[in-house]
């Protein structure tokens, strides 16, 4: 499993599977893809990059599509890179961040005045995780996870955009949409949990995860909702080399909060469209070469509920590869010295303790 590991989900977009705050036809998890993973080896590296597209222009009132548009059209490309280090086999430290291509609102009937865009680097995220229980045996494994990450703005958060009146050269400024903003201007904390359970002989695996979001307050005084989401996963793997997923998602986002004492009076936000409720059916297909694993994933909408109006999920979609490689072992302990060898795959063999590449399982010493 550590070899074809699964990186899905839906950790932000507004930043995220897609990183929209809200009316930004996207899901609301800061984490690109999602993550769906337990802890890496002791001393194993990993570095991830993927790339995400969104594209949206149907509107939705309550769960009906088809509702009367604000603008024509959203979409955006992210790019997001993931960098994680096992400091023991049961802990691993991670840090990640994206940055966008690009982020765009088109206007109604394609107005340029009311099309809005923006691109570059988005949020920080630093993501721990840590294995509470990891059992392999010959016929199964098994493995729960709890992470506890904090998301810090590090991308412009342009929350209006001056223009000059022609005639009296004065400045006035119009509100920019918060679909387009790079990030939430919040800091976050990330809850998260993994389950884990596979069987090697049949490389057959199920696993869930659950990811809560506790938003925080931006300089405007606006609060973007609490998000949670749920997934469900079946992975199984018919040749040496590929693995394919099935993952069923349920996400939710509350309505968002207004502190109408700090917010500007020039501004004053209306949050009677804001928040979600949401299932996605997401196939996903992974190829491992060597230490690489290249991976693609679709989230198909299945139902859609929002409050009030807005843009709803139509084409999301998430390419990336994962390369892992462990750091040179300074001190091995002489009673651990010997050849090492998976039990599912005995052609796999090492020096030194630690996981399969293939299945996951744990190396164990020769008789």
């Amino acid at each position: 499993m550590k070899a074809l590991f699964l990186t899905f989900i839906a950790l932000f977009f507004y930043s995220g599977v897609s990183f929209a705050q809200c009316c930004a036809g996207g899901s609301g998890s800061p984490v690109a893809g999602g993550t769906s993973q337990g802890v890496l080896a002791a001393q194993q590296f990993e570095i991830n990059t993927n790339l995400q597209f969104i594209n949206s222009s149907k509107f939705y009132t309550a769960d009906s599509p088809n509702a009367t548009k604000y603008f024509d059209q959203f979409k955006s490309a992210y790019q997001y890179f993931r960098f994680a280090y096992g400091v023991t086999k049961d802990f691993t430290m991670s840090i990640e961040s994206g940055n966008y291509f690009y982020k765009e609102e088109t206007g109604l009937n394609n107005d340029a005045s009311k099309t809005y865009t923006s691109q570059g680097i988005s949020d920080l995220i630093i993501f721990p995780r840590y294995d509470i229980l990891n059992v392999s045996t010959e016929k199964a494994k098994t493995e729960i996870t709890i992470g506890l990450g904090y998301k810090i703005p590090i991308g412009g958060y342009n929350d209006s955009t001056g223009n000059v009146e022609p005639f009296s050269g004065a400045t006035y400024y119009v509100r920019n949409p918060r679909a387009v903003q790079l990030t939430s201007g919040a800091q976050d904390i990330i809850f998260y949990t993994f389950l884990f359970r596979g069987y090697p002989k049949q490389d057959l695996r199920f696993f869930a995860n659950a990811l809560y979001i506790k938003k925080g307050w931006n300089p405007l005084g606006e609060k973007m909702g609490d998000f949670a989401t749920v997934g469900l996963f079946v992975s199984k793997s018919f040749f040496p080399k590929l693995g394919t997923t099935l993952q069923l998602r349920g996400e939710l986002i509350a309505p968002m909060e207004i502190n109408r004492v700090i917010e500007e009076n020039d501004f004053q936000s209306d949050n009677t469209a804001s928040g979600y409720k949401k299932v996605f059916l997401t196939p996903m297909i992974n190829y491992s070469i060597g230490k690489f694993n290249v991976y693609a994933l679709l989230d198909i909408p299945v139902y859609q509920y929002v409050t009030g109006t807005q843009v709803g999920t139509q084409f999301q979609a998430t390419a990336g590869i994962t390369f892992r490689f462990f750091a040179m072992k300074s001190k091995v302990d002489k009673l651990e010295m010997g050849d090492y060898s998976c039990p599912m795959h005995p052609d796999v063999t090492s020096s030194f303790k630690g996981a399969c590449p293939k299945c996951g399982m744990d190396l164990e010493l020769k008789k």
